[in-house]
């Protein structure tokens, strides 16, 4: 440890941990071919996998490295497929072949496309069960984990945090703030101007009959459009069986609105009364436009799979789960791409980790420990 004689206290406004992005994600293992090369997000997928299997096969926690097929269903799809493989390489990728469409079904034999990419350090895993499993080393190693924990309210006290909560007062030297929805309101707590916003969007997937499972074997992705942020719609065999479909990307009504009927005045206000999210709309209308339809119609839904999986029809989904994701937005309308520390004295918050969050969480922990300990022992 580079500071053991700290003391760690983890406040969880739940009653449980994983109840948010992590526990309503489809448990890939993300192995960093989408991301920037040099940018934290490159950088600590492709540690951050490394470290996660080797934590779960050291807890015995369920995972499995299965591979990923990258699919360009057109030709004008191959130059942004092209661009992947050259980031994956230059972000240090083990194995990645190009493939034409006969290697392609030689993995996927019902798949769709004209040349792909075979990512084979890709994988899925129960983040469930790694984060229980966390849990343990944190009170094992001497710290607490309080749940129910929601802070109300932060204030400096001479040199110290005191944080109010539904748990009770705590005091702290330093705090981390890795509150995920809610870290820009986090944020502003302890007295910071929040330049940036949480926009909450909602990932809605279907899951593939029993029947027809045997349409997709492993993880089939689309090449993603460089014109929109997000990666489309894509299949996902899950670590306990099944695999889902999905997930869109509409605007959530309330930043835990894991469905459509679910809206907060408070977080709709948030989010209608910041200019970045109208300049966001600006940007990607037609996009905005086509996720909103898709979410109310399986046709369209099952339109966009059926260019990845063209034997899969409307009568094989059925309704699956639901995530939203804690997306950071500039006032500018941009979306913040990269993970986002933000330090100032006595704490350190982390305002953007989205996908590949999850994946990435242990070389997240060791970059947040080295930024402590740089303040702490300064």
């Amino acid at each position: 440890m580079r500071t053991p004689e700290a003391r760690i206290t983890v406040l969880e406004k739940e009653d449980r941990v994983g109840r948010h992005q992590t526990g309503n994600n489809s448990g890939v293992l993300h192995s960093g071919l989408y991301y920037k090369p040099g940018s934290f997000k490159a950088r600590m997928a492709v540690t951050g996998i490394r470290q996660m299997v080797a934590f779960c096969q050291e807890n015995g926690i369920p995972h499995e490295i299965c591979g990923k097929l990258v699919v360009a269903t057109k030709p004008a799809q191959i130059p942004a497929l092209d661009e992947l493989f050259d980031r994956g390489t230059k972000n240090g990728l083990q194995g990645l072949r190009r493939l034409g469409r006969e290697e392609m079904r030689e993995i996927e034999p019902h798949v769709a496309g004209v040349a792909a990419i075979r990512v084979p350090q890709e994988g899925i895993v129960d983040y469930a069960a790694v984060c229980e499993a966390i849990v343990r080393k944190i009170t094992e190693g001497g710290g607490k984990v309080v749940t129910g924990a929601r802070v109300a309210k932060l204030r400096r006290a001479t040199s110290q945090w005191v944080i109010d909560t539904g748990a009770g007062v705590f005091e702290s030297d330093f705090i981390v703030n890795c509150a995920g929805l809610h870290c820009d309101r986090v944020s502003a707590l302890t007295g910071r101007r929040r330049e940036l916003r949480i926009i909450p969007f909602r990932g809605e997937y279907y899951k593939i009959r029993p029947e027809r499972q045997y349409l997709v074997r492993n993880l089939i992705y689309p090449t993603p459009d460089p014109r929109f942020p997000f990666l489309g719609v894509h299949f996902t065999r899950l670590i306990h069986g099944g695999i889902e479909a999905g997930p869109n990307a509409v605007l959530a009504f309330a930043r835990e609105g894991y469905r459509k009927t679910d809206i907060s005045l408070r977080d709709l206000a948030d989010t209608f009364t910041y200019s970045g999210f109208w300049r966001f709309l600006r940007r990607y209308p037609s996009m905005s436009f086509h996720e909103l339809q898709r979410s109310f119609s399986r046709r369209l839904f099952c339109k966009s799979l059926q260019e990845l999986v063209p034997e899969i029809h409307e009568s094989d989904l059925v309704p699956g789960g639901a995530g939203v994701r804690a997306q950071a937005i500039e006032p500018d309308g941009a979306l913040v791409q990269d993970f986002r520390f933000v330090d100032e004295p006595g704490a350190l918050h982390l305002l953007n980790a989205p996908s590949p969050g999850a994946t990435a969480s242990l070389a997240i922990g060791d970059e947040v420990a080295a930024r402590v300990a740089e303040q702490v022992c300064a």
